[in-house]
């Protein structure tokens, strides 16, 4: 009984699907406790659901990842200038987040020895408060993405980092400045802060208008 009164009601509602605006369709996703069906068997749309990835919450790659982040569960957005799609944000998952400063010193322009010469003598500077991190990461830094932010990487997901640095952020605790060779080369790290949990996927269902 319960599947044929939900078939009625979609039926009805199927009738009115072509004089609904956009507004109201949002409306409808934003409080039905299944938009799934209300899509498909309402609206007759084509739609997908997918999963968002977080990588960084100080530069998002596009919509997708900001709405993933900054939505609200159960809210509806949309549509937008490029693509006449509507997400509706099913739900969201946590992720462990870092925020460290970083310099990293090619090993493709200079060899191991001087590297570490190199990375020596700008953690002595720093140490010693002759020279900010930002100053030595502006002038030594073949990240030139974050040197012009003296360093800062933002909060960025585990797991982005090479393996090497990722392994070792799991060991340090805020304030801590050390070295991690990589395949990119030598890397300068300063802990900006301990590890948080943070909004780090999100299950999103996507309309397509």
């Amino acid at each position: 009984m319960r599947k044929l009164a939900l078939f009625i009601v979609f039926a009805v509602l199927a009738c009115e699907a072509n004089a609904q605006t956009i507004a109201q369709i949002k409306k409808v996703l934003d409080t039905t406790s299944n938009p799934i069906g209300f899509v498909k068997y309402v609206l007759k749309k084509k739609y997908y659901i997918d999963t968002v990835t977080i990588v960084s919450t100080k530069e998002f790659i596009g919509i997708a990842d900001s709405l993933a982040y900054r939505g609200k569960t159960g809210k509806t957005y949309g549509p937008f200038k490029k693509e006449k799609i509507l997400v509706k944000i099913l739900t969201k998952a946590p992720n462990t987040f870092y925020h460290v400063n970083h310099i990293l010193i090619d090993t493709a322009v200079f060899d191991s020895a001087f590297a570490l010469a190199m990375a020596d003598t700008i953690i002595s500077k720093i140490k010693s408060g002759t020279s900010s991190f930002a100053a030595q990461a502006e002038l030594y830094s073949a990240d030139r993405g974050s040197s012009r932010q003296g360093g800062d990487l933002g909060w960025f997901i585990r797991g982005v980092m090479m393996p090497q640095v990722d392994n070792e952020l799991s060991k340090r605790k805020k304030g801590e400045l050390f070295k991690v060779w990589s395949p990119a080369g030598l890397h300068i790290v300063r802990i900006a802060d301990n590890p948080k949990e943070d909004t780090g996927f999100a299950l999103m269902l996507r309309v397509i208008l």
